[in-house]
């Protein structure tokens, strides 16, 4: 075969040159890619909120290092240690206050298992460094059903997470102002908002706003936690003033399943800590590195700062309230009261609980994301918005939490029921999908290389221990999972229980949608009909006769000579009237009325649709012209019918019909020119 010189344009290739039976000439496609050159512009309104548009090619500027990653994707760990302890008291306290002395052997056996998953999930980051999530590393090693419920817990966990939070948050004003405790509702909804709206401005914008308050946070409780630890150790640290009234409902013995019941509420300590594998894409490179660097600051904070707060709780006799929080009784016993020390605690405290629910925001949307790419959630959820974020799950994500708040009256107790069983169900399913990776790598040569959907698969010498390292965690979670299912079951574990399979089913259903779409849409194998020139059916519905009745009419001649205007006749006078105008602006055109006695306006359409598509010829189409002017204002726009917008949903249904709509834009009226009527 000869090669065409250079600048000169390739001939098109035969099928007798590749090895055809006969010759298929190729036709040259003319293919252009135009630069758009203007920035992006945004309504003011939009600007404001949200910022200037960024570009696609300015993603890469837009990632972020350890420091502030550890107040992005950290703060929902770090920030449950303002609660976990509370909820190991709020359980012990049904055998009485003796029992509270088993708080910190609790605590203890709860930092040792975030020990064990900060490892497994130190080996899932450096194993996916794309981003190695329950979600991913389910799908790639255990299969889809396995990823989906993964991917179900996930969404649930970080929707949770926002409501959790929040709502903790807010129980630390309370506890500071006990006036605004029949406000906490309201507060937390706008909290959510807020949140809501700063994720809305970028990860990178945002991330730098909640750094601030997160590492004040740290400050303020580990000066706190020194302060006391030092002052116990001195026997300087008395009991605490004026504790809230304890109440247990009803009192029972100390038992092995209340110790495991309190573990089990203990470990919503461990949520979040799935947060940093899943958004490794959001670190500067080397992402894998810095990100594993944030999971072990994270982990050794929260396992340092939890033990502290459960052992200082436990010396100072605090009692677990609604109306007054461990971390309030705490502070003001340490610090020597409601003293300034106190309220800057108490609000980096609140701050950090209600800023953790920005980890959630910062996942949920990227989860979404990728289900979607996957065809098992809406596809709009994969696009990013102006300002590189999928702003549709930071969206739906504040909209869901803030209706759970509203259900659950914003009270912690009540939400920590459903709250952890998801998260461990998905460290389950991960580090258990990383056991089965760890064993597919042992079987590859030493030069093998096997490429999947989310990694590289590639031979390690030390495959067998990193197995063992995930399976013994996949052991753990699993476990603590049965734990808090049987625990939790009858306060409202049932009710994920039964959530969870349920959204998988309609995953399911979603993504055969979308198979069975792009199949019926599919051009292979798809032979189209021969064109052929007709006068095609064009019908233009008119109300009455006005400019876009006129711009209409114009449009349809353009497409046929069948043109015919159709008019739905609701009262005699009027369509006299109509009569009198079609004579003189119907340019001589058919109009066909209607009767509808029983003032019907679309169904005597439908039907004069339905006998044209009877008589008409099988290679015939019918065109539905529809006129619609366009008022200047949005609010002018509420003040008429929207007809318009009704047919075409109605005629877009028959099979050989077109409906193009023929928008008139109303133009302002001059002053002393006076209205010219639609009638």
């Amino acid at each position: 075969m000869q090669t065409p010189a250079a600048g000169e344009t390739p001939a098109p290739t035969t099928a007798d040159e590749t090895g055809g039976e006969e010759d298929i000439e190729t036709p040259l496609v003319n293919v252009q890619r135009r630069p758009y050159e203007k920035s992006a512009h945004l309504h003011p309104w939009k600007a404001w909120m949200v910022g200037r548009p960024l570009r696609t090619v300015d993603a890469p500027h837009q990632t972020i290092g350890k420091a502030v990653g550890l107040a992005v994707f950290a703060s929902d760990a770090l920030s449950s240690t303002a609660y976990a302890t509370q909820e190991i008291l709020v359980v012990l306290a049904a055998a009485g206050t003796l029992a509270f002395g088993y708080s910190f052997p609790i605590a203890l056996a709860i930092v040792t298992l975030l020990i064990i998953v900060t490892i497994s999930y130190r080996q899932t980051i450096h194993a996916y460094p794309n981003g190695g999530g329950a979600y991913i590393v389910a799908r790639d090693n255990l299969g889809e059903i396995p990823a989906q419920t993964a991917g179900a817990a996930l969404l649930m966990d970080y929707i949770l997470t926002v409501s959790v939070s929040v709502s903790a948050g807010v129980a630390q004003i309370a506890s500071a102002y006990p006036e605004l405790y029949e406000y906490r509702v309201y507060i937390a909804v706008i909290m959510v908002a807020l949140v809501m709206w700063l994720n809305l401005r970028g990860v990178k914008e945002s991330g730098t706003i909640f750094a601030i308050p997160t590492y004040f946070f740290l400050l303020t409780m580990i000066l706190t936690v020194g302060i006391g630890l030092f002052r116990a150790a001195t026997d300087s640290l008395g009991m605490v003033i004026d504790p809230p009234h304890l109440e247990i409902l009803p009192l029972q013995g100390l038992s092995l399943f209340l110790i495991l019941h309190a573990f089990a509420n203990g470990t919503t300590a461990l949520t979040g800590v799935e947060a940093i594998s899943n958004g490794i894409t959001a670190f500067k490179e080397p992402r894998s590195h810095n990100a594993g660097v944030t999971l072990v600051w994270m982990s050794a904070i929260l396992g340092t700062l939890f033990l502290g707060i459960t052992f200082l709780a436990g010396h100072i006799g605090a009692v677990p309230s609604e109306f007054e929080t461990v971390i309030s009784q705490l502070a003001r016993t340490i610090l020597g009261g409601r003293n300034v020390l106190y309220l800057a605690v108490v609000g980096g405290t609140t701050v950090i609980l209600i800023m953790a629910a920005n980890t959630a925001f910062a996942d949920f949307p990227r989860l979404g994301a990728l289900q979607a790419a996957d065809s098992f959630l809406p596809r709009q959820l994969a696009y990013k918005g102006s300002r590189l974020v999928y702003s549709r799950g930071i969206v739906w994500l504040a909209i869901i939490a803030c209706l759970l708040i509203i259900f659950f009256k914003a009270s912690v107790s009540s939400l920590i029921p459903i709250y952890a069983i998801g998260v461990f169900l998905s460290f389950t399913l991960s580090q258990f999908g990383m056991a089965v990776r760890w064993r597919k790598i042992g079987r590859l040569g030493p030069d093998e290389e096997v490429k999947e959907t989310g990694s590289v698969l590639r031979h390690d010498p030390l495959w067998r221990n990193k197995m063992l390292v995930n399976g013994f965690g996949a052991i753990c979670t699993g476990i603590v999972m049965l734990v808090f299912a049987v625990t939790k079951f009858a306060e409202g574990a049932w009710f994920i229980l039964v959530l969870i399979p349920t959204l998988v089913i309609i995953f399911f259903r979603i993504h055969r949608h979308y198979k069975d779409l792009a199949k019926a849409l599919s051009v292979e194998n798809y032979l189209p009909e021969m064109s052929r020139h007709t006068k095609d059916i064009v019908i233009v519905p008119v109300a009455t006769v006005h400019k876009g009745t006129l711009a209409a009419m114009r449009y349809a001649r353009r497409l046929s000579e069948n043109v015919t205007a159709v008019h739905v006749g609701l009262n005699e006078i009027e369509d006299t009237k109509l009569v009198e105008k079609w004579k003189i602006w119907g340019e001589g055109l058919p109009l066909v009325i209607l009767d509808s006695p029983y003032r019907q306006l679309y169904t005597p359409l439908l039907t004069y649709l339905q006998e044209l598509e009877a008589k008409k010829s099988p290679n015939e189409l019918i065109t539905v012209v529809i006129p619609e002017f366009i008022t200047r204002r949005w609010w002018e726009r509420l003040l008429h019918w929207q007809t318009a917008d009704l047919m075409r949903k109605l005629f877009i249904t028959f099979p050989d019909v077109i409906v193009v709509e023929v928008p008139y834009q109303v133009e302002p009226v001059e002053p002393g020119l006076g209205l010219t009527s639609l009638d």
